[in-house]
């Protein structure tokens, strides 16, 4: 991989052979994975956005849900690897005339795709196809159960804007809104308290699950004020009403006036807080528009990222692992 390479010398730290969640990864795999990540970044900067790390890799992206940025960021994140990208949809193939999941990958296995990229409403699919085929799988988010790399760029991105604070202890992170339905919160939960972090959940009583607070590290609360005073980094999560069943949202106005992220509410962060959201993003709903576009959010930065943290995953997965 040329000048792509992890720094020689660097001790080999073994992975595992999949990215279902971020339970099977230790501190100091993450800590890897970040200083890969910041190799990729560099890679990104170059007048050519390529190297040969994965050629002769085949990867192959399977999209059971609707993306833009996570299926966009690894399509990206592979070809800029050279890796070859095979990618599917379930919107107009086969699975609309009833196949199976299992026949589905069965078909597209049958290409030789070396690693897969997988969506799915269904909380633990990735988990199924590891039985099905002996390529990696890297799960894109599954229902409301995990989404691993996006937690992985949050932390990242933190990483990276808040130098000071690298090494996550002592870090404060306040999640704002419908943290029930959200695979984002939960895997940002299991990661930063990996790290050292501590997690501050926050929304109204019917999206706020009572099992995550009892996480050490983690403490719930129903006031935005409390969860983000002295935080060094507040991300708010959109209403997922496609998930929803009825009764569970207060009015969309009570969610404005007591759940928002705004600038009133930031002044009682730390005076550097970072603003986060992991998209996509309702401006003036969960977060107030103009703080959206402050100085102090990082959500475009977050999405940036996003390339040169899945380049890792997929290097780390097919020639890290071994």
């Amino acid at each position: 991989m040329g000048a792509a390479t992890p720094a020689a010398g660097s001790p080999p730290t073994k992975h595992p052979r999949h990215l279902l969640d971020l339970a099977g990864w230790t501190a100091e795999q993450v800590h890897a994975l970040f200083d890969t990540s910041d190799v990729m970044a560099q890679v990104m900067t170059r007048t050519i956005k390529k190297v040969p790390a994965l050629q002769g890799f085949t990867v192959g992206t399977l999209f059971f849900e609707d993306s833009t940025r996570t299926r966009l960021s690894f399509e990206r994140a592979a070809r800029a690897q050279s890796a070859d990208v095979i990618s599917f949809a379930a919107g107009g193939s086969s699975v609309s005339k009833g196949e199976s999941l299992k026949d589905t990958l069965k078909t597209i296995d049958a290409m030789k795709s070396d690693l897969y990229v997988v969506r799915h409403p269904a909380a633990g699919a990735p988990l199924q196809l590891t039985r099905w085929t002996d390529a990696a799988i890297v799960n894109a988010g599954d229902g409301r159960r995990a989404h691993p790399t996006q937690a992985l760029l949050d932390a990242y991105t933190f990483r990276t804007s808040f130098p000071g604070y690298a090494g996550f202890e002592g870090v404060e992170l306040a999640i704002v809104g419908d943290v029930a339905h959200s695979r984002v919160a939960r895997s940002n939960v299991e990661l930063w308290t990996k790290l050292g972090a501590r997690v501050r959940l926050c929304g109204p009583r019917t999206l706020l699950p009572d099992e995550l607070g009892e996480r050490p590290g983690v403490t719930l609360t129903h006031r935005v004020e409390e969860a983000v005073e002295g935080a060094h980094a507040v991300m708010a999560l959109r209403l997922q009403t496609e998930r929803m069943a009825g009764g569970l949202l207060p009015s969309l106005a009570e969610v404005r006036e007591r759940y928002q992220v705004n600038r009133a509410r930031m002044r009682l962060a730390h005076p550097d807080a970072l603003v986060m959201h992991p998209g996509p993003m309702n401006r003036d709903v969960e977060i107030e528009g103009v703080l959206a576009d402050d100085p102090r959010s990082v959500v475009e930065r977050q999405v940036a990222n996003g390339v040169p943290v899945r380049m890792a995953v997929l290097y780390t997965l097919l020639v890290g692992s071994r």
